[in-house]
């Protein structure tokens, strides 16, 4: 008798694929149920928004706060992560003002990620609000209460603290990372190539320095002793404190927890979560927690502000602001020269619009799509206003974007300039032979055919190099003279690299106004005698049903007490991939500021 054996791979490979069908036909299945679910909901539009009388806003301050707003589908925990966009805030406090069914706003701050600028922009609103007569609570919930988050919630007419937070008020400060010891141990040569005079273009130093140049040093600590004075200054006015009183606490560390703030004087009281809700029972005149009626801020501030730009898309508004955050890339997540560049072409042939604020948000990047938004710019000015409002950061390629505009507005919080270029060339040939023992050779038609990291450049090569970096830092001299109205010798001047911040850059002639992005679209409007609420952003704001179904179902979750337990990457983890991503991206020339700014 003969055996009869089937091969192994002709059983696996087959049942391996069709269990990839079937998944996939499955997923499939899955996503057209719940695509007829939420289409479903197509044919009714949004809810409007319900308020009841006597309600509380409840501003829960927790996560980033960005230019745009953001609606990610965690796809390992089955929810929606948002992201609140600044936007969304201003216009939800502007609404809550002339409701009145709003009685006042709790501020709920937690662990609160933003630039001070933002942050600045946020407080006046917040400001802004208290006008109206209706009460702002700040409650600071968190396990750490930061300098940014008592900031931003010093503006309320009253603060209170958890019993037992600690508390910093310590002053700014920073540390920078240097590679270069890492750099030697592993036999990787960098070669650095800045523009000529650029001694302030500071990104490049960890990889040459083991600490900071003289200038590198003097532009940091002339942008945050600035933007210390502002912080004292601000607080002081709210907090019925002088400057030098809040910066002897900072000095002598005298605040150490929220006991030593209240004794101080920085808040008003401590309450436990209980005592706080039982505070605000007396506020609304309600005798129960079940009947304080909370409404929350983002979903308010969030459907109002679309609902606002669906009705507007139709409506024929007058004035487009278009938010242009992250850093400058041709292409990608971030500011994309390619995207950027079509919604710009197509406001300047739109006759309804009259004028444009360009919101920037950016620390810089590729300079040749800063040079492709340039030209936009540029080109739509001339054709209609373009007033620039620049946010937490619009330095290098941020800036250059912004020089063909007719007018720009900053905080002086914000940090801008940094006008300059480099490049970074690693050689890696030693660390392969001598680490890992791998050579290269190579074969080449011409003199120069071959550019690798895993060779030097060559004298010839790099003084070419250098050429070409000193052409594109000119090219930045001449549109910063043109579009300020300055000598090239008076820009080279305050140029070089070097980071301002927003109030340092009017008193040079880098900007031309202090103010936020209210204050920029308030300006706009009068060019066009316009109404100020006659508003469209870019990218347009869309419903968006999948994040919306999502979110009902993570509410429900919620309050069956069922948890969906997500496998969190650690942040600080997050943060180191998405430089090493940013690094990886990084092609041609640089226009980008010096470094990353992350103040507590």
């Amino acid at each position: 008798m003969t055996d009869f054996k089937i091969p192994f791979s002709r059983i696996f490979w087959p049942s391996l694929l069709a269990i990839i069908i079937a998944v996939f036909v499955g997923l499939f299945m899955f996503l057209l149920v719940i695509g007829g679910i939420i289409g479903s909901f197509s044919d009714f539009g949004p809810e409007p928004i319900a308020v009841n009388e006597n309600s509380i806003l409840h501003m829960q301050l927790n996560g980033q706060i960005q230019d745009k707003s953001t609606a990610t589908f965690d796809a390992g925990s089955f929810t929606v992560e948002n992201q609140m966009g600044l936007p969304d805030l201003l216009y939800g406090l502007e609404q809550a003002e002339q409701d009145d069914n709003i009685k006042g706003i709790f501020i709920d701050i937690g662990d609160v990620s933003c630039g001070f600028s933002t942050a600045r922009t946020l407080r006046n609103a917040i400001a802004e609000f208290q006008k109206s007569g209706k009460f702002v609570i700040a409650y600071y919930s968190g396990e750490y209460i930061s300098q940014k988050e008592y900031y931003i919630g010093s503006v309320a007419k009253e603060n209170y603290a958890f019993p037992s937070a600690p508390f910093q008020f310590n002053g700014l400060g920073g540390d920078m990372m240097f590679f270069k010891n890492m750099l030697d141990k592993l036999e990787i040569e960098v070669e650095i190539i800045r523009g000529k005079n650029n001694d302030f273009k500071s990104a490049v130093e960890p990889f040459f320095r083991t600490n900071m140049s003289d200038s590198s040093r003097v532009q940091s600590e002339s942008y945050i002793g600035s933007i210390w004075e502002d912080f004292k200054l601000d607080i002081s006015k709210d907090r019925k404190l002088t400057p030098t009183a809040l910066n002897k606490m900072a000095d002598e560390l005298i605040i150490r927890d929220s006991k030593d703030a209240l004794a101080n004087k920085l808040i008003d009281g401590l309450k436990y979560r209980d005592e706080m809700m039982s505070y605000l029972m007396e506020k609304v005149g309600v005798e129960s927690d079940e009947d304080l009626a909370f409404q929350n801020f983002e979903e308010y501030a969030h459907r109002l502000f679309v609902d606002d730009q669906i009705i507007l898309s139709s409506q024929n508004p007058s004035i487009a602001v278009v938010l242009a955050e992250g850093d400058v890339s041709r292409d990608g997540d971030g500011l994309s020269s390619i995207k950027l560049c079509k919604i710009l072409s197509k406001l300047r042939q739109d006759d309804n619009i009259k004028i444009i604020v360009l919101r920037i948000n950016s620390p810089g990047g590729s300079a040749l799509a800063s040079e492709e938004i340039w030209r936009e710019v540029s080109l739509t000015n001339k054709v209609k206003k373009v007033i620039v409002s620049m946010g937490d950061v619009a330095a290098s390629g941020g800036y250059y974007i912004a020089t063909p505009s007719s007018r720009i507005f900053a905080e002086s919080t914000t940090i801008t300039g940094s006008i300059g270029v480099f490049g970074m060339i690693p050689y890696t040939g030693k660390m392969f032979e001598n680490k890992l023992g791998i050579t290269f050779d190579k074969i080449s038609t011409n003199k120069h055919s071959v550019l690798s990291t895993n060779q030097k450049l060559s004298p010839e090569e790099l003084q070419i190099t250098q050429e070409e970096v000193d052409k594109i830092y000119d090219q930045f001299l001449t549109r910063v003279a043109d579009g300020r109205n300055l000598s090239k010798t008076r820009v080279n001047e305050i140029a070089r690299g070097r980071v301002w911040t927003g109030k340092d850059a009017k008193r040079i002639g880098l900007v031309d106004e202090l103010g936020g992005l209210k204050e920029a679209i308030n300006y706009a409007a009068k060019q066009i005698n316009s109404n100020a609420t006659d508003v469209i952003y870019y990218p347009k704001q869309k419903e968006d049903k999948f994040a919306t179904f999502f979110k009902m179902i993570e509410e429900e979750t919620e309050e069956s007490d069922v948890k969906i337990q997500s496998n969190t990457i650690p942040a600080e983890f997050v943060s180191f991939y998405k430089k090493l991503k940013e690094i990886e991206n990084r092609t041609g020339m640089q226009m980008r500021l010096p470094f990353d700014i992350v103040f507590n």
